[in-house]
C-alpha cells in the first residue's frame, strides 16, 4: 500500500532545512504522498528510507516506452484504479498486425494506412500508433522479410510477435535498435527472450495461464535484469479479459503484488471478439492493443473513446480564447459569442461553415466549461464579455454593435447589453439551428 503523509514524515530527518525546496518536512511528506515530489530531493535521507519511499511513491504501474522518435508510444505510469480519482495519463497504443504470410505489398499497404490515417476531433489529431509483426510461418527468413517490409515505408513503433527466440532474433536484426516490444516470453523460453531484451534494450511482454503464474514469471524476468515488462492478458473470452485486467490493476494500485505492476497487453486475435475486446481494453486498463484489422466505423469509435477516457475529467479540453474568423467576414458580418470548451467551439464552427455565412466567433475564457455550466457557475458573466470585446478590439472589426449569444446564456442578455453597450440577440440553444437563425434574424 502507498504510505500516508504522516507515515512518510516519520521516515524523514525532520530538519526543516528547506533544501528540498519546501518550507517543512511535513510539507515535503505531503508532496511525496501525492506524487508531486521525489525522495531524492531530500539530501539527508538514509538508504533504508530511500528504499522504502522509492517503492511507495513511484507510480504503481511502471512506465515503458515503445519505439523511438516522435511516434514513440509511452504507456504505464498510472496511479489510480478509477479515472475520476485523478486521471489516466498514458493512453493505450493501438497496433494493427501484419503477418509473415502476407506479401510485402500487402504489408506495406497496411503500414502506410497506419502511418498516414488521421481523424481530427475537437482540434486534436487522433491516430493509430504502430504495427505488430506476427510470425505465423515459423521461419526466421520469412519473419525478417516481413519486418523489412515494414521498415521500408515507415518509422512506426513495432511489436515483434514470435514465440521462437530464433525467429525473434532474426526480426531484431532488422529493427532491434528501434526499441520494439518483444512478444512474448513464457515460462519455457523466458531466459532466451530476456537475453534478447537485454541485448537490444527492448521492453518484453510476458504471458502465462494465470495471474499467479504471471507474477512468478515477472519475478523471474526481473531476476534476469529485465524490468520493462508488459503483461499479456489476452483471453479466450471477453469476461475473462475484463476480470483479469481489473484484477491486475487492483494488485498494482494497492501494491499488493508489485510483480504485477506493469502495463497490460491485449491481443484481440486471441479472443475472437476484436471490436468488443478493443473497447474493453481502452476502458479497462489496456496499454497495448493489437488487432488484425479494423473497420472504418470501429476505428473511429475506438479513437474517440480513447480520447474521451484519457482526457483529464477535472480539466476539460479547451481552446485559446480570442476572435476567430469563419470564412472571410467583412464589417457587416455577424459576431457570435461562445465559450472556450473545445467541443462547443468546434461544433459551432462546423455548423457556421456549413451555413456559408462569413462571421466572427468571439471566444471567452470560461476555463473550458460548457455554456450551460459556465452560466450556472457564474464563469460566464457580462464583465467577461465586456473585457473580451475590448481586448480583441471587436469594434475595429465590425461596423455594427450587435452580438449573438447562445440560447443557454439568455438570462445574461440584459446585463451584457448594459455592460457593453452592444445590442444582444439570443441565438438558438442547439448549434444545428444556427444557419436558420442567421437567415431569419440576421439577414432579415
Amino acid at each position: 500500500m502507498a504510505l500516508k503523509p504522516l507515515e512518510i514524515y516519520k521516515l524523514l530527518p525532520k530538519k526543516n532545512c528547506k533544501e528540498c525546496g519546501d518550507p517543512t518536512c511535513l510539507t515535503f511528506a505531503m508532496k511525496l504522498a501525492g506524487g508531486k515530489a521525489k525522495p531524492e530531493a531530500c539530501p539527508y535521507l538514509d538508504e533504508n528510507a530511500k528504499t522504502i519511499l522509492g517503492a511507495s511513491t513511484r507510480p504503481p504501474v511502471r512506465k515503458i516506452r515503445i519505439g523511438v522518435g516522435e511516434r514513440a508510444v509511452t504507456i504505464g505510469e498510472e496511479l489510480v484504479q478509477f479515472r475520476h480519482e485523478k486521471s489516466f495519463f498514458h493512453e493505450p497504443g493501438i497496433f494493427m498486425a501484419v503477418t509473415d504470410l502476407m506479401t510485402p505489398g500487402a504489408i506495406q499497404e497496411r503500414v502506410i494506412f497506419v502511418r498516414d490515417e488521421i481523424l481530427t476531433r475537437v482540434g486534436t489529431d487522433l491516430r493509430l500508433n504502430g504495427i505488430a509483426v506476427r510470425s505465423v510461418n515459423g521461419s526466421p527468413t520469412a519473419f525478417t522479410k516481413a519486418v523489412e517490409a515494414v521498415e521500408a515505408v515507415a518509422d512506426l513503433p513495432e511489436v515483434l510477435m514470435a514465440g521462437d527466440p530464433a525467429v525473434m532474433e532474426a526480426g531484431l536484426s532488422v529493427c532491434g535498435n528501434y526499441r520494439p516490444l518483444l512478444h512474448a516470453a513464457t515460462s519455457s523460453q523466458y531466459w532466451e527472450m530476456c537475453r534478447l531484451a537485454k541485448k537490444y534494450a527492448c521492453p518484453l511482454a510476458i504471458r502465462a495461464d494465470s495471474l499467479d503464474a504471471l507474477a512468478e514469471l515477472s519475478g523471474l524476468c526481473s531476476a534476469e535484469g529485465i524490468e520493462n515488462l508488459v503483461l499479456d492478458l489476452s483471453s479466450l473470452s471477453l469476461s475473462e479479459q475484463l476480470n483479469r485486467s481489473t484484477a491486475v490493476r487492483q494488485h498494482a494500485v494497492s501494491r499488493k503484488t508489485p510483480a504485477l505492476g506493469h502495463p497490460v497487453c491485449i491481443d484481440t486475435a486471441v479472443s475472437g471478439l476484436p471490436d468488443a475486446a478493443l473497447i474493453a481494453g481502452v476502458t479497462k486498463f489496456g496499454s497495448v492493443l493489437i488487432c488484425d484489422d479494423l473497420s472504418s466505423a470501429s476505428r473511429k469509435a475506438l479513437l474517440v473513446l480513447r480520447q474521451n477516457i484519457y482526457t483529464d475529467p477535472q480539466k476539460p479540453i479547451q481552446i485559446t480564447p480570442g476572435l476567430y474568423r469563419v470564412g472571410s467576414p467583412g464589417k457587416d458580418a455577424p459576431v457570435l459569442l461562445t465559450v472556450n470548451f473545445s467541443l462547443t467551439f468546434f461544433t459551432l464552427q462546423g455548423y457556421l461553415e456549413a451555413s456559408r455565412v462569413p462571421c466572427f466567433m468571439l471566444i471567452v475564457d470560461t476555463e473550458g466549461l460548457s455554456v450551460l455550466t459556465a452560466v450556472a457557475s457564474g464563469k460566464l458573466q457580462e464583465t467577461l464579455v465586456r473585457d473580451a470585446i475590448a481586448k480583441y478590439n471587436l469594434s475595429a472589426e465590425v461596423a455594427h454593435k450587435r452580438l449573438i449569444i447562445p440560447g443557454y446564456a439568455a438570462p445574461l442578455s440584459g446585463r451584457i447589453e448594459d455592460a457593453t453597450g452592444w445590442k444582444v440577440l439570443v441565438g438558438p440553444r442547439d448549434a444545428a439551428d444556427i444557419s436558420e437563425f442567421l437567415e431569419k434574424e440576421w439577414k432579415g
